[in-house]
């Protein structure tokens, strides 16, 4: 009788246990995970944001539900805060930018050294190699889990004031940069005054005069329409910066997923990326420059600097490119001169 009890009571356990949905979410599960962005749709970066949301909602057959708060609303406006945010478990996860979150990790600074990536492939170099990879695992040891690299692109100078094509030009000008030390450093080396204010703050800046310029990739520009709502005028095409996006998710809530969807989040994650990165890129690769084309068509003048010109913006910031060089790590910053070098 014993023996048949035992057996009766190991049957119904496997009974409940094959009864139960495979794929239930666990009890702890939120009712709505928050995605912070710096920008919303119709720039690509919101458009990423969403598409993310919309990826993991179906690849998980509606387990996880993302809301976008783009703006870094859930920090009240400050692009600087957000990494911040999300280890202390206010923001749920992010497509942050390398920028804005370089004050709290400093190697990803790497990005920023002026003129350290000259093309398209430099970048891809960097993210899809050793580089990339080091950076996720310092990202791995800081409270999120890292997951696809994605793009906001070469960050290009405008200003309502006068053509740029030397450093000359640029003397005496009020820039706004973002909440960065090495912008900072770059843009005083080079003659200007830097002014740090975050996105929220820059349109009516430049709109009013504060500010006579700024510097952002051109699907900012455009999207902004910054050329007639801030008088941007003059355009100087010289991609002295990058600035890649990186996909991440708190890890406390990553932990708290099944296996099966932290799977599809990832997948979800990799897929809005490379969408990310082909809107990004879109007009602006060779041989498709469409995108230059339509702001000159807009009245705007634009300066293509060529390698040559950039030799002396180079030559101006050389000792700003040393000293963030030792604050970076240097072995980081070697290796991707030699990612950059041996790329195809």
């Amino acid at each position: 009788m014993k023996r048949l009890y035992a057996l009766l009571i190991v049957l119904v356990a496997v009974a409940f246990t094959f009864s139960l949905p495979l794929s239930a979410p666990a009890a702890d599960y939120k009712a709505e995970y928050k995605l912070s962005t710096v920008v919303g749709k119709p720039f690509p970066w919101g458009i990423a944001g969403e598409r993310w949301a919309e990826l993991v909602k179906e690849k998980t057959k509606g387990r996880i539900n993302i809301k976008a708060y783009p703006g870094v609303s859930l920090v009240g406006g400050d692009q600087t805060k957000e990494f911040t945010a999300i280890r202390q478990g206010s923001i749920d996860m992010a497509i942050g930018s390398t920028i804005n979150w370089s004050p709290q990790i400093k190697e990803l600074n790497i990005f920023s050294m002026p003129f350290l990536m000259p093309d398209y492939k430099a970048i891809d170099a960097l993210t899809g190699g050793g580089v990339g990879k080091e950076l996720f695992k310092i990202l791995s040891s800081k409270d999120v889990v890292p997951l696809a690299w994605g793009e906001n692109g070469f960050r290009e100078l405008s200003n309502s004031k006068r053509a740029i094509k030397s450093p000359d030009d640029l003397k005496g000008l009020k820039i706004r940069v973002v909440g960065s030390p090495l912008f900072l450093d770059t843009f005083t080396a080079l003659g200007a005054n830097p002014t740090q204010m975050v996105w929220a703050d820059a349109v009516p800046a430049l709109s009013s005069g504060a500010v006579d310029g700024q510097e952002n990739p051109l699907t900012i520009y455009t999207v902004a329409k910054l050329a007639t709502a801030a008088n941007q005028k003059f355009l100087t095409i010289w991609g002295y910066v990058a600035d890649p996006l990186i996909f991440v998710v708190s890890q406390s809530v990553w932990k708290s997923w099944t296996a099966e969807d932290q799977k599809a989040v990832r997948e979800a994650a990799e897929q809005a990326a490379k969408e990310n990165i082909a809107a990004a890129r879109k007009g602006l690769v060779p041989p498709d420059d469409s995108m230059f084309k339509e702001v000159e068509s807009g009245g705007v003048t634009v300066v293509r600097l060529t390698e040559k010109d950039k030799e002396s913006f180079k030559k101006a910031t050389k000792d700003v490119y040393e000293k963030w060089k030792k604050q970076i790590g240097p072995d980081l910053v070697k290796k991707a001169e030699e990612s950059i070098a041996k790329r195809k």
